[in-house]
């Protein structure tokens, strides 16, 4: 590892414990000015509670259910919202078909479905699989379409003109020229999972994070409370983390923006005041005719140069 990321890494690691000094300053000195920080847990407070709970099996059982949720929602809204994807932006009797259905149901809140997976689902589980699914399906699905879109025609012309067919351009142009934006929507479908079944335990879950949280909170354990929320946070930036270093490791074929420390181009790097080298002119000794043209059309050129930054 590099001096430099060692660097971020202690950077990173210094803004964590410096937010976390804040937060046991304010609760600690029972600050009040307009926030009622009086009514917070300490950062010790909550590390004593999280310690607790390590030691009883609850703890792991919660977190067990909410991962076995997210995971079986997630990677099936994963599969169906690229397939779905794919074949609304390659089919023209797909998109009519279904585009006006999806259109429909996409800006409904997937918590807003709670009701709906209660009616038709036998059991609260496959109910709250069904809500984490709807959570990503959508997400997946917009960023497949339009990854898909972006495509140029130029790189499916010439599969075509080596003979290739359809599921030979699917397989070679396709998936991996859509490959950054479906991780793009994978980033953003995994968040919005997380934020749905956590929602979805508290309304009508029996085990998991989010109805430990929520029993805690009934029965003003605010510390407790706390542990919930530190946990969600924790697996929700594990779980994207994830995701976005697969998609890394997928597209490593793909050129990286380099980095330039200090937020400068590259550009910005050199001087402005750096002569521009003009273009070299081999002549013979004599030529002086050739030399004069070649005064005549520099000055010519500086001079419109100038008309022109005068105009700017």
């Amino acid at each position: 590892m590099t001096r430099h990321a060692l660097g971020r890494y202690a950077l990173r690691l210094v803004s964590l414990l410096a937010a976390l000094g804040l937060w046991q300053l304010l609760t600690g000195l029972d600050v009040d000015i307009w926030l009622h920080f009086s009514q917070f847990p300490t950062v010790t407070d909550v590390a004593h509670a999280f310690a607790d709970r390590l030691t009883g099996s609850d703890y792991w059982t919660d977190l067990t259910d909410s991962l076995t949720r997210i995971l079986s929602g997630f990677l099936l809204a994963a599969v169906l919202g690229v397939a779905v994807g794919v074949l609304v932006a390659r089919s023209r009797l797909a998109e009519d078909l279904l585009g006006p259905v999806l259109e429909v149901v996409r800006p409904i809140p997937a918590i807003a479905l709670v009701p709906v997976a209660i009616l038709l689902f036998p059991s609260n589980e496959q109910g709250i699989v069904f809500i984490t699914f709807t959570a990503a399906f959508f997400p997946v699905l917009v960023s497949t379409r339009h990854a898909v879109h972006a495509l140029t025609p130029v790189w499916e012309e010439a599969v075509r003109t080596m003979g290739g067919g359809r599921w030979r351009i699917l397989g070679s142009v396709v998936l991996p020229g859509a490959l950054p934006g479906i991780f793009g929507g994978l980033s953003v479908g995994i968040g919005v999972s997380w934020i749905c079944v956590i929602s979805a335990e508290m309304i009508s879950g029996q085990y998991g994070v989010g109805y430990r949280t929520w029993q805690d909170y009934t029965v003003v354990d605010y510390p407790g409370v706390f542990v919930g929320m530190v946990t969600i946070g924790v697996l929700g930036w594990v779980t994207s983390t994830a995701v976005e270093l697969l998609g890394r490791r997928l597209t490593r074929w793909l050129p990286r923006t380099s980095y330039v420390p200090g937020g400068r181009s590259r550009s910005a790097v050199l001087p402005v005041t750096a002569p521009v080298p003009g273009p070299v002119v081999v002549k013979a000794e004599g030529d002086s005719q050739y030399q004069s043209d070649a005064q005549q059309q520099g000055s010519g050129e500086t001079e419109q140069e100038a008309r022109d930054e005068h105009l700017v």
